[in-house]
């Protein structure tokens, strides 16, 4: 797939984005769910191949290339690997899957509310080697934990000030300013995050698009305006700590939005388990995630 043709399926396809961007912190845990115990690695270098290697027996399931699967989010050391001796994103693209690479390097301490990204020093050469593997886009999180109006606007700053440095390099940004579902004011908080995405977007250069990735809104449709925005690309949702089932029922009432799970897609997959075993787990997964994205 050329860009163009990337940029075709991934504004009108029927499907939804599997996020496979477990990074340092979060790849312990994702282990351990996948039944890989702490005890079968030690330092970083093993528990990277442990989860590689889980991604890779994702990636070549056959119904992960079923074309319900629009396109796939890679931490960096998972892009730098091989799936069946091909680069992971030509193993995505000739599965149909458009590439996205993770480019974030953590969250910064809670201020105002929020926890806005750690500076980003790392991703001029990130950019660069993401262009030459030809990934097409990147995905970068902050997270809001509180309905603060400061927080929220800084947040959202930064995130399209950091999406037009991705956009000027060629890579479609896809901008995520988490809401933490747990928030007991989120509702309100959710009217101010809409409010600073319109004026990020409203501010963009002519011509240029990125895509969102949201949480679920507590009220549905809520994002409808920015689904609609001419510069938006497209807008993913986040599962955000919910399970599978609860994702897609309320994934289901937002017409527009597609999915983008991690946790939702993957929870029930095991290391122990027979091809046969993993395929039929995983297919289920998708085949209701990709149903709850269309429903709309």
């Amino acid at each position: 797939m050329n860009h163009d043709q990337m940029t075709a399926k991934i504004a009108g396809g029927q499907g939804f984005v599997a996020a496979l961007d477990q990074s340092g912190g979060s790849t312990p845990k994702a282990l351990r769910g996948y039944g890989v115990e702490d005890s079968e690695w030690s330092g970083d270098d093993e528990m990277f191949a442990q989860i590689h290697a889980m991604r890779s027996r994702v990636i070549t399931s056959p119904c992960f290339g079923s074309g319900k699967i629009l396109g796939a989010i890679l931490f960096e050391k998972t892009m730098d690997g091989e799936v069946e001796g091909q680069t992971t994103a030509d193993a995505l693209k000739s599965r149909g899957i458009v590439p996205f690479i993770k480019v974030d390097q953590g969250l910064a301490d809670e201020a105002d509310g929020a926890q806005m990204m750690k500076p980003l020093d790392k991703l001029p050469a990130l950019l660069e080697k993401s262009v030459a593997k030809g990934m097409f886009g990147t995905k970068m999180r902050s997270v809001i934990k509180s309905t603060n109006p400061t927080g929220i606007a800084n947040v959202v700053a930064q995130q399209f000030e950091v999406g037009n440095q991705i956009a000027n390099a060629g890579l479609m940004p896809m901008l995520e300013p988490e809401f933490d579902i747990t928030s007991a004011d989120r509702e309100a908080g959710e009217d101010i995050l809409l409010a600073e995405i319109m004026k990020g977007l409203d501010a963009l250069p002519e011509g240029r698009k990125v895509m969102l990735k949201l949480s679920i809104p507590v009220k549905a449709g809520h994002y409808t305006p920015a689904i609609e925005h001419p510069n938006v690309l497209r807008v993913v949702a986040l599962s955000g700590g919910y399970s599978t089932d609860d994702a897609c029922d309320h994934l289901a009432k937002n017409p527009g939005m597609i999915a983008s799970f991690s946790r939702g897609l993957l929870q029930d997959l095991r290391k122990g388990q027979s091809d046969a075993e993993f395929d039929g787990v995983l297919g289920k997964a998708i085949d209701q995630i990709a149903a709850a994205s269309c429903a709309g």
